[in-house]
């Protein structure tokens, strides 16, 4: 078990940054974002002994934190991870915005699964940040974490995903941000259907983001599970990629290693290419968060 040191919050905050782990376990870790706490767990009676923890902990970080929830850690999709209120205003509301290296992003604690930001991807959106493509694509993209990053150093973006309500609240993000979400490109679809028809249309994107999640499906008859079709993935997206384009492999499929993305990136780019892994984030310990590399084509292929 893992807390981070009372003194890297002050780091995080200072470098504008509101959002992050805290604490983390095999079976169990807290994140915070602005004045609220999740306590993740996946057994319900780790929730007292944690919170008490917790308490000590925001007392020696002199942190305010009002509002905990608790949610649940299902083994399956679809069943019920609606987190549950355990401290705070009942009828406050359950929206919030938080900062991630000075950029603002609304996160909401009524949508189950995840509150709208994955604190686990900031030093990536950070090092997208510092190579200012030109035009972005990111597939999966969820609320547009990664288009905001992008937009913020004059990126011209493009965000698919199957989610509708995804999208609009990636469009709130860029309105917190001060952009034009009109001037931006979402896009409520399938990404393995959509990325074929990019390619086709000879579209072309200097950095790409990967992160699908570990299953999903677009059609009763149509799954995507990471484990088997990320190289297809990789095929596809490749097609649609600059020379010299950046792409972030990313999963949290445990099947799947930071090894074995460079492998399968390796393959595809048939040994035209070089990957750049981004140090740990000093709020996760090693083993947790999603696998990721950056893998940059090289110019000429």
């Amino acid at each position: 078990m893992k807390w981070i040191e009372p003194g890297l919050v002050a780091e995080l905050d200072a470098g504008g940054t509101t959002a992050h782990r805290v604490f983390s376990a095999e079976d169990a870790w807290i994140e915070r974002f602005g004045g609220t706490a999740v306590i993740s767990v996946k057994e319900r009676d780790a929730a007292d002994r944690l919170l008490g923890q917790l308490d000590r902990w925001l007392e020696r970080a002199a942190l305010s934190v009002p509002r905990i929830y608790l949610r649940h850690l299902v083994r399956q999709p679809r069943e019920n991870d609606q987190p549950v209120l355990l401290r705070g205003d009942a009828g406050g509301p359950t929206k919030e915005t938080v900062r991630e290296s000075g950029l603002l992003y609304e996160v909401d604690f009524a949508t189950g699964y995840s509150v709208g930001l994955f604190c686990d991807q900031r030093a990536n959106r950070l090092h997208l940040r510092t190579l200012a493509p030109k035009r972005l694509l990111n597939t999966f993209s969820y609320t547009c974490a990664f288009s905001v990053a992008g937009a913020t150093e004059g990126a011209e973006t493009l965000s698919i995903d199957l989610s509708k309500s995804s999208l609009t609240r990636g469009r709130r993000n860029f309105e917190l941000n001060g952009f034009d979400a009109a001037r931006h490109r979402f896009l409520a679809d399938d990404v393995l259907g959509v990325l074929p028809r990019l390619a086709g249309r000879d579209e072309k994107f200097d950095a790409i983001i990967l992160d699908p999640p570990t299953f999903g499906r677009s059609s009763p008859r149509k799954a995507f599970r990471a484990a088997r079709d990320y190289e297809d993935l990789i095929v596809q997206a490749v097609a649609c990629a600059a020379p010299g384009a950046s792409l972030l492999l990313s999963t949290n499929c445990s099947a799947l290693t930071t090894d074995k993305l460079c492998s399968m990136g390796a393959r595809v780019a048939r040994g035209k290419a070089t990957f750049h892994r981004e140090p740990p984030q000093p709020d996760y310990p090693p083993g947790h968060g999603s696998a990721t590399v950056w893998m940059r084509l090289k110019s000429t292929r």
